[in-house]
């Protein structure tokens, strides 16, 4: 076997090697060359100690000294390499106490994660594969290298790592290594919320991001996602729904875009439903209010899981408004169509048509074929609203705060509120986003204003 890599990886390998030091590529970037994938990064790993590499090559950054790991700079690229190490005890299920530095290969390649993550590779050596890594790959299985039960308690994020390999690769999860993530699931309780966010949003933006269901199946939701195992229970009696709230939602996470947010939105687009669940006397479920709800909630879980505020807001205006319904927009229903445009913003309007779309899509067939269409008029009203040009938000209209205080009314929330009421008015009839027109109304509402302020 014979793997191709980049001209500066290929002489970081020939110049230790050429030193007397062993040298090789190692992890994701040998499997990912193996499964003819494009690897996203060259690590590469050697028998030389920190400083031994640091003094063979010009520059140099001190990357990670206390773990081995020197970065090689070739121009304005980085390349990370590690000495050969031994992990000692880990105290917290996330990070070893100490790391001893070896000489030996098969020590450092034993203390990683899985299998087809434990080989290396060099031009003078040919594959070192010393724990079934190939044919893991061959029977495309995540296994952990040795024991499961130790690679998780030494850190115990790597469960939920074999879940987003799972994903990823569209490899099963080997049943030892499965079996050892049911019983220790428990211990994810100790890795960083930012840490879980990662491999969860990798997982979600893989090709397979239905395999969330292995993180349930074995428990790991039941700690980092409690609210999703609820979905998993809640029942959806109901003729416009086929599934639970929970294979609803992982079907929808499938049916959209691999957009982070946009898989974020359909995973907790129903996490108000098991709350908001009511039942009629024929035996119905209703969901009254679970999308704003839903929005509160996915607040709260994004904000826990250390999500970036813009990531929150969007998801937040995506699932309150998720259950909006559109009808005749090309025509009579293209005021509410602007209106729901205005109310969202013209950016995020697609995406919450997007959104509609994967929820209707992962519904029953009732009434699906129409609730499709529907959809897709108002993808069309909202490209002729916008090539019209229509007034959609209050900077686009035609008066603003200055031109209102230039009329003599008072600066403060009395703009505000008329500038509003304008906006509202130019949503139902687009053609009055007139000037003269605006200032006139504008000192109409007021007058009404300080008349009712008066009496």
């Amino acid at each position: 076997m014979k793997i191709q890599m980049p001209g500066p990886v290929r002489n970081i390998l020939r110049t230790l090697q050429a030193h007397g030091h062993e040298a090789y590529i190692v992890g994701g970037c040998v499997r990912d060359a193996i499964l003819m994938k494009s690897p996203s990064d060259w690590d590469i790993t050697t028998s030389a100690l920190p400083r031994e590499v640091k003094a063979l090559f010009n520059r140099t950054i001190d990357t990670g000294l206390k773990h081995g790991t020197v970065t090689i700079m070739d121009g304005k690229e980085g390349f990370e390499v590690t000495t050969f190490r031994i992990d000692g005890e880990y105290e917290d299920y996330r990070r070893p106490k100490e790391v001893v530095f070896t000489r030996n290969l098969k020590e450092d390649l034993m203390r990683r994660d899985f299998t087809i993550n434990a080989m290396a590779y060099s031009e003078e050596t040919g594959l070192v594969d010393l724990f079934g890594g190939m044919e893991d790959l061959n029977r495309r299985i995540i296994r952990c290298v040795g024991n499961p039960e130790e690679r998780f308690q030494e850190d115990a994020l790597r469960m939920l790592r074999a879940v987003r390999f799972s994903a990823q690769l569209d490899f099963q999860v080997d049943p030892a290594t499965r079996a050892a993530i049911s019983r220790l699931h428990e211990l994810i309780r100790n890795v960083s919320a930012e840490r879980i966010q990662m491999e969860m949003l990798k997982l979600l933006i893989s090709d397979h991001p239905e395999r969330f269901r292995l993180a349930y199946e074995t428990g790991l939701t039941s700690v980092f996602l409690p609210e999703f195992d609820l979905l998993m229970d809640t029942e959806q009696n109901n003729p416009h729904h086929a599934y639970t709230v929970g294979e609803h939602t992982l079907k929808a996470v499938t049916l959209i875009s691999n957009n982070p947010v946009l898989r974020l939105t359909m995973l907790l687009h129903d996490i108000g439903k098991p709350a908001c669940r009511t039942t009629d006397l024929q035996g119905i479920d209703h969901f009254k209010g679970h999308n704003e709800l839903g929005a509160d909630m996915s607040g709260t879980i994004l904000r826990r899981l250390k999500f970036d505020n813009e990531t929150i807001r969007i998801v937040k205006v995506l699932i309150a408004n998720h259950d909006i319904r559109f009808r005749n927009s090309l025509t009579s229903g293209r005021r509410h169509v602007r209106r729901v445009i205005s109310k969202v913003g013209p950016s995020l309007f697609p995406y919450l048509l997007d959104v509609m779309q994967a929820d209707v899509s992962a519904q029953s067939d009732y009434l699906r074929e129409e609730k499709l269409a529907a959809l897709a008029e108002t993808r069309e009203a909202y490209n002729r609203i916008l090539s019209e040009g229509n007034c959609l938000t209050l900077k686009d209209l035609a008066v603003n705060g200055r031109d209102l205080m230039n009329l003599g009314i008072p600066e403060g929330k009395t703009i505000g509120a008329i500038l509003k009421a304008l906006l509202g008015i130019v949503l139902e009839n687009p053609e009055k986003n007139d000037a003269a027109y605006l200032k006139r109304i504008a000192l109409e509402i007021y007058k009404e204003l300080r008349k009712a302020a008066e009496g």
